[in-house]
């Protein structure tokens, strides 16, 4: 019976097709701005994948100060689409892009670099030199945690202590093209790690070692922000967290502004936090097309499967979890995928519906998202693919 609103909902929506829950989205939208208490908010692009979404979401929440996006290709779109304060979350090596995003800069349009290599800088300023335009640069330190045993958090940021910071800032005050304008230190080991794995103790080890990673996460993102502010004392931001780590995040005072993406559609993967109750957004529906045996269906299609280290938790999970599994030899098929039914009749030509266990890359496999509220149909949201556009 779960599901039936959307049975209703979706009767006349040719399958595979992917689905927004726009009530949903609504709650998680209060739920992101409860969390991130006075902090402002940069909208994280890539976990949504849709100018339609994006422009909802940033109507309906307070305190949205702009975007960060994740290829240089996608940035010149949504200027494109008239967005504008957008940060590269990563950086950026492609000339002729380069380029593009400048002449924005010079029509009057903000964007801002990433950077944590003197490579990066180099190009951004003989660029910026080129076209005579000033570029503004954010800085990534890294705040991950090297435990020795294990590295937990990403292998991102090249800037891992004051002292790999201090040169590198000394390297970019020589350069008139560039302007500092912000930092940012991403705590990806507790904004994109769940603390509920399928593995109990897996778990309880996570706990522990977000505890310990919280604190040095603090201490060293605050003397890194206070030692660039030394050399450039008017930065416009810095940049922290992410959806995993809101309440966390709002509490750190050198933390202007907080990242928010994957919270809107609530993925899979955010169902192993434990501090976060999402609401299901966003996922696809299935046709079911076989039955070769009487607890057993097979859906045509399915294998929508999440970029990372390959695990389980790739795969996409049921709308209905307690309902339906996949088979441990075949998973989410290319072609098709077959599930194992518990407790309820499942016959040819129904419907089984997912979430896919990240955000935005759900987007990449469909040209729309069918939105609706309660059990009616409300139309059609392009994704970034809908709008012929594919970026990495």
């Amino acid at each position: 019976m779960m599901t039936l609103r959307l049975d209703q909902a979706f009767i006349d929506v040719e399958r595979p097709f992917a689905w927004l829950d726009l009530d949903a989205l609504d709650k998680n939208i209060q739920i992101v701005q409860d969390a991130c208490g006075e902090k402002q908010i940069r909208i994280a692009t890539k976990s949504i994948r849709s100018v339609d979404v994006l422009r909802y979401v940033q109507k309906n929440l307070a305190q949205v100060v702009g975007f960060m996006t994740f290829t240089a290709a996608e940035t010149i779109f949504l200027l494109q689409q008239q967005f504008d304060d957008v940060l590269l979350g990563y950086p950026v090596m492609e000339e002729a892009s380069i380029r593009r995003l400048l002449h924005f800069v010079k029509e009057g349009k903000t964007v801002t670099f990433m950077v944590d290599r003197q490579e990066h800088v180099q190009l951004l300023a003989r660029l910026g030199e080129e076209i005579d335009v000033r570029v503004q640069i954010c800085i990534d330190i890294n705040v991950s945690n090297d435990f020795k045993v294990l590295y937990f958090g990403t292998k991102r940021s090249s800037l891992y202590s004051l002292e790999t910071l201090t040169p590198f800032l000394q390297y970019i005050q020589k350069n008139p093209f560039l302007e500092v304008v912000g930092a940012m230190g991403y705590e990806a080991q507790i904004a994109g790690v769940g603390n509920r794995p399928a593995n109990a103790l897996k778990g309880r080890v996570i706990d522990a070692m977000q505890v310990q990673a919280k604190k040095q996460v603090t201490q060293f993102r605050r003397l890194a922000i206070a030692h660039i502010k030394a050399y450039f004392p008017n930065l416009r931001f810095v940049n922290g967290g992410g959806s995993g780590s809101m309440s966390y995040t709002a509490k750190q005072k050198e933390v202007t502004e907080i990242t928010v993406g994957s919270a809107f559609y609530a993925p899979g993967l955010f169902d192993q936090f434990t501090h976060l109750q999402l609401e299901k957004a966003a996922g696809f529906a299935l046709r079911v097309t076989r039955k070769p045996e009487k607890n057993i269906v097979v859906c045509h299609g399915g294998g929508y499967t999440a970029s990372g280290a390959v695990n389980m938790d790739r795969l996409p999970v049921f709308y209905e979890p307690t309902t339906f599994a996949y088979l441990t030899l075949e998973g989410a098929g290319e072609v098709q995928t077959p599930i194992k039914v518990k407790g309820k009749t499942v016959n040819i030509g129904d419907t089984i519906y997912f979430r896919h266990a990240k955000a935005g890359e759900l987007c990449e496999r469909f040209q729309v998202l069918h939105g609706i509220r309660g059990d009616k149909y409300i139309g059609r949201y392009t994704t970034y693919r809908g709008d012929g556009q594919c970026f990495l």
